[in-house]
């Protein structure tokens, strides 16, 4: 008798899902200029998953082929208890890779017990060597305290750490091969990320701040040698090596290069919608699910396989216009 073939998740256009993003709080320490309003509303608890509702969504995908989980928020390390997610989720068979998106700011403190529990890879976001930028951009952020995180990050062993920077012109667009430059004294890597339009935001105007990465990458080439790899780490970055380094620089360009063709990946939300797409609402509603039949996995695998059908093709970003999309990036799962 043949062996029967793993499961896999298959969207309409032949896509294998393969990627989870899980963010499990909407709730994080800065209030970045591009991710969120200034006054935020945060969801009540109640309506946000528990810890063990996320745990048994994950093993959900795992078993239906996933085999790649991001954890983000808002800031993954400010909910309590996400050190024990991530050590439980670290130990599930059949889940290669736990990764983890965060703003540096528990670094310091929790860098040895997130590679402890099982975290392999670790995204890093990191706008600004500027401290006054940094503070102006994050609105509360400290950026000694991010360095002291990511310096952290790297003695603890992760196999690799990148840094992620969303880059805004007159803003901070004048720094990307300082940023570069970072990224290679320390032996990690880059990506550079064009704004991505989720949420009014009051801070600028995301048509007049919009710096495409075919620019990053002409300025990054005045100062250095960018050689085309074809390494992929399962998300939408094309990456480059910079020449006589280890360290890979990343573009991540949902308007001037779109991405979608080769997307393998769906979004849950703190509150525990599945999101099929960064760009559109389309969703099921997975805590709905896991609340009124708790324990179901059968049901709940039903839900997803289906809900692969509603994925679209691409999302419709226009940097020029207001967003379609009300949601902050915050609330969506990085």
């Amino acid at each position: 008798m043949a062996p029967s073939k793993p499961l896999q998740l298959i969207d309409r256009f032949g896509r294998v899902v393969n990627y989870l993003r899980v963010s499990i709080t909407d709730r994080c320490d800065f209030r970045c200029v591009y991710c969120m309003a200034e006054d935020m509303v945060f969801l009540p608890r109640s309506q946000i998953l528990s810890l063990e509702e996320i745990r048994f969504i994950c093993e959900t995908f795992i078993e239906l082929g996933v085999g790649k989980i991001r954890i983000t928020g808002g800031e993954p390390l400010v909910r309590k208890g996400a050190l024990g997610l991530l050590h439980d989720l670290g130990r599930v068979p059949g889940l290669n890779e736990l990764v983890l998106t965060s703003n540096g700011s528990h670094l310091a403190e929790m860098a040895d017990d997130l590679k402890a529990a099982g975290v392999k890879r670790i995204n890093i976001s990191l706008d600004t060597l500027d401290p006054a930028k940094f503070k102006e951009l994050t609105r509360t952020g400290d950026l000694a305290q991010v360095l002291r995180g990511i310096e952290k990050a790297r003695t603890a062993g992760f196999q690799r750490i990148k840094l992620n920077a969303v880059i805004l012109k007159n803003r901070n667009h004048q720094e990307v091969c300082d940023l570069v430059q970072f990224a290679v004294e320390h032996g990690i890597d880059i990506s550079f990320i064009e704004e991505m339009p989720l949420g009014t935001v009051n801070n600028h105007h995301r048509g007049d701040a919009f710096y495409p990465s075919d620019l990053i990458r002409q300025d990054l080439q005045q100062r250095f040698m960018l050689e085309a790899v074809a390494d992929s780490t399962g998300g939408p970055s094309a990456y480059y090596r910079v020449a006589g380094s280890d360290s890979k620089v990343g573009f991540i360009s949902p308007h001037s290069a779109n991405f979608c063709g080769t997307c393998n990946r769906v979004r849950l939300t703190a509150e525990g919608r599945l999101l099929l797409c960064l760009g559109n609402e389309h969703s099921v509603d997975l805590k709905q699910i896991v609340r009124e039949h708790p324990g179901d996995k059968a049901l709940l695998k039903q839900a997803i396989v289906e809900a692969m059908q509603s994925k679209p093709e691409k999302h419709e970003f226009n940097i020029h216009e207001q967003p379609v999309i009300l949601r902050h990036m915050n609330a969506t799962g990085g």
